[in-house]
């Protein structure tokens, strides 16, 4: 593990004197600058570094940072609120503008029908791929100048670029304004760093759940958003009628609203969350005779991308993770389709209204399983377990779906019943496999090799998220629609190749590091202790 080497590393570097024998044993103060979450949340034997043990022995590891249970720290229910509320501006931003997109492009297009689509598809792909490429940008800068001017910078530029869209005349300013918006995605990477860093093992889990359930009310109030209040002239003639502005720019109030909202958080994070990032400085004088600043702990050296990746677990974890939004990111763009489609075809014939409700039910069940279940299983499970046991069910989540089809597909009074009973259940438990995407960000965090690496590392994850958003629903809507034209594998190919891409998420949680399975985790907290 990352915080094992540090531990040695240090025990090296300061546990001995030029001549070879023990030093003195050092003033806590020097170490008094030093900040360490990561290190101090693993569970290494802090007995390993001469420093520490001494410290140990003479009774002052009460003065120690390295030796502060990280569990003793409460949970900064006020920052978690702020940073989440900040976390709901970047889905709202990305989904409102779905309700309306294809009219606004065949509007300012001018375009026939059958090319709306393509253009629809590209300007949000172009948004992706944007934020795939100023991912790491953003992160190298978090880590380097500090997570909150970052954060409240890239909320700035969200709200204004956004609000600008509304406003949009023609496909190429739309394209311009919506890459605009993705370079200044770099939101979701600074809040997820200072989650992680105001979060301790102990309360990472539940930080982490409600980092993902704010993600959630930011995807069911973006389009919310956008639909109501696109052409306003048009849908409320009464108040909005004969208004020449908003005749003249139907989407500017839905944009301008998305971008007020953004505002809005961007005063509560420049007023309100504090920086999370503390460099290693120089300490303070020592109050003892020994006072001088050469024991001071030597800076750690900037880590490079490709060092990054070489880190102890890092490989594995973030190929995990790759494959955790790969598999959400499909099924989230087949869904709609699959459930469009008539049972004949391979789908399950709903109505509008019946996708409605259903994504409505999958995003509460979702919510439900992150608030109420994540946070006690990966206490009991640790992180590793609870990857692994969603690992298990994907495969099955997945299959579920043709199968269904199959029994609607036979259009009897029994198959409709059996239909509906195991669409319930799906429905309830299926959901549960969306803990892996929480889960997978608790290994991520564990396995930084610090500290000052943990925004680029986040980068790098999000990087691979935002490559695949770009690419994963032309890829696997195209593979639903060439299954069912060809009927390859009786309709079901994207079925089939889900289900491979879900078996190999089984194996490769079997090969996660050992960083984020740690005792703590397990450990029964005395009564009257537990932490929020």
């Amino acid at each position: 593990m990352a915080s094992s080497s540090s531990s040695s590393s240090s025990s090296s570097s300061n546990g001995k004197g030029d001549d070879g024998s023990s030093s003195p044993k050092p003033d806590a103060s020097e170490f008094a600058s030093e900040t360490t979450p990561l290190l101090a949340a693993s569970p290494v034997a802090v007995t390993a570094d001469s420093n520490i043990a001494s410290a140990i022995v003479d009774g002052s590891e009460s003065h120690h940072p390295l030796l502060t249970k990280p569990e003793d720290k409460p949970l900064p229910k006020l920052q978690i609120f702020f940073l989440c509320y900040a976390r709901v501006v970047e889905p709202i931003a990305f989904f409102s503008i779905f309700p309306y997109i294809n009219q606004m492009v065949q509007d300012n297009g001018h375009l026939d029908e059958a090319d709306v689509g393509f253009y629809g598809g590209l300007i949000e792909s172009l948004f992706s791929l944007t934020q795939m490429l100023v991912m790491l940008p953003w992160g190298r800068a978090a880590d380097r100048w500090g997570r909150k001017p970052v954060l409240v910078l890239s909320l700035a530029g969200i709200a204004a670029s956004t609000s600008l869209f509304g406003l949009s005349r023609s496909i190429w300013q739309m394209v311009l304004l919506r890459c605009l918006a993705g370079v200044f995605a770099g939101t979701i990477v600074t809040i997820r760093t200072m989650i992680a860093e105001h979060s301790t093992p102990r309360t990472q889990a539940r930080s982490f759940s409600w980092f993902a359930f704010s993600g959630n009310l930011g995807l069911f109030f973006g389009p919310l958003v956008g639909g109501a209040l696109a052409d306003p002239a048009r849908q409320y003639p009464g108040a909005f009628g004969g208004v020449p502005f908003f005749e003249k720019f139907p989407y500017a109030l839905s944009s301008i609203v998305v971008g007020c909202i953004g505002l809005t958080a961007v005063v509560t994070s420049a007023v309100f969350v504090e920086e999370t990032l503390h460099k290693t400085g120089k300490p303070a004088a020592s109050s003892g005779s020994d006072g001088n600043e050469a024991n001071a702990p030597p800076k750690p050296a900037p880590t490079s991308t490709l060092g990054l990746l070489k880190a102890p677990g890092v490989g594995i974890v973030l190929h995990n993770y790759g494959n955790a939004m790969l598999l959400g990111l499909a099924y989230s763009a087949i869904v709609p389709v699959f459930w469009f489609t008539t049972p004949a075809l391979g789908g399950f014939g709903f109505s509008p209204l019946q996708i409605s409700l259903f994504m409505g039910l999958m995003g509460l069940s979702q919510a439900l399983w992150l608030i109420l279940i994540f946070p006690p299983l990966q206490h009991r499970l640790g992180t590793n377990g609870v990857l692994r046991a969603c690992g298990i069910a994907y495969p099955f989540f997945i299959i579920m779906m043709p199968l269904l089809n199959l029994i609607l597909a036979q259009g009897t009074y029994a198959a409709d019943v059996a239909f509906w009973t195991l669409t319930s259940v799906a429905l309830t438990l299926g959901p549960g496999v969306s803990m892996a995407f929480t889960a997978v960000q608790l290994a991520l965090n564990d396995v930084s090799p610090a500290p000052e690496t943990l925004g680029t590392l986040n980068a790098l994850a999000l990087t691979i998220t935002s490559g695949l958003r770009a690419v994963s629903p032309i890829l696997f809507t195209s593979l639903f629609a060439i299954g069912i034209k060809q009927h390859i594998l009786w309709g079901y190919l994207v079925w089939v190749v889900l289900t491979l891409v879900a078996v190999g998420f089984t194996v490769s949680t079997r090969f996660l590091p050992a960083a984020s399975e740690k005792d703590y985790d397990r450990d029964a907290t005395e009564p009257g202790q537990e932490q929020e």
